[in-house]
């Protein structure tokens, strides 16, 4: 099991540090996600790949924390799906 797993399954079982500890080992892959996200949208988008980033983290283990987190692949799609909808609304 990798730390970003096991991790992922503390956030699971409720605690509350487990998301300190996490977002330090998946920041740069959120962020270069982000950045091919961002690079699909139109010039003069406000939104910057950092603040998408944030936004992002924020909805996947923020107040709620009633994620199950599968494995890291899991996560990062679900980041991924994340980011997108993120777009949308902004868009809108």
């Amino acid at each position: 099991m990798t730390d970003i797993t096991r991790i992922l399954s503390q956030i699971e079982s409720g605690d509350p540090s487990a998301a300190d500890q996490l977002l330090p080992l998946v920041y740069e892959d959120l962020k270069r996600l982000a950045v091919i996200k961002m690079a699909n949208e139109r010039p003069g988008q406000t939104l910057q790949a950092t603040a998408l980033v944030h936004d992002a983290y924020l909805r996947l283990v923020g107040a709620n924390g009633s994620q199950n987190w599968s494995s890291r692949g899991h996560f990062f799609a679900a980041a991924a799906t994340s980011m997108r909808r993120i777009l949308i609304e902004n868009a809108r």
